[in-house]
């Protein structure tokens, strides 16, 4: 087990996710969350998670990994169009990771995932959580956009409150 991650996990709080997440924040997410799916089919979900408990930090749970179970958990593959993406942020790793149902996955090089979790990443980086978590909402919706074009009123299959863990 690498030591200093497990120090990270354990010194970061739920409270210090509730500071920099508070519900003005969380309320711009779903906001954006909203404002975008009404212009393409697609649906987001954003899941934030303060840190590992310590039979995953020994087993050495990665973020993607932990995003790929979460994926499955809140049903973001179960959308009528394959085409659920997944926000997940680890704060005590300062890891972003997106998970992309096979619908839109097969459509956007990874490459524009990683740019869309790096630019958070970047602003969260600054302290600036709710930029960049509003930006990383209006970047896979562009992506979804591009693919899913158009909006009707029975696609709102998930729920667009971000899930704080």
């Amino acid at each position: 087990m690498d030591i200093i991650r497990f120090l990270r996990h354990i010194a970061t709080t739920r409270w210090s996710t509730r500071r920099h997440f508070p519900q003005p924040v969380r309320d711009a997410i779903e906001q954006a969350i909203g404002e975008c799916e009404s212009r393409h089919g697609g649906e987001i979900r954003f899941i934030i998670e303060t840190a590992f408990d310590l039979p995953e930090l020994w087993r050495g749970l990665s973020a993607r990994t932990r995003a790929l179970q979460l994926f499955g958990q809140f049903g973001v593959w179960n959308t009528e169009h394959n085409n659920g993406v997944l926000i997940y942020v680890l704060m005590a790793d300062h890891a972003v990771e997106i998970v992309a149902d096979r619908g839109i996955a097969a459509r956007v090089q990874q490459a524009e995932w990683d740019a869309v979790c790096r630019q958070m990443e970047h602003h969260y980086r600054a302290g600036r959580f709710r930029e960049g978590s509003v930006l990383g909402v209006l970047g896979i919706g562009a992506l979804l956009g591009r693919h899913f074009p158009g909006k009707r009123l029975s696609d709102n299959e998930l729920p667009n409150q971000p899930v704080l863990l």
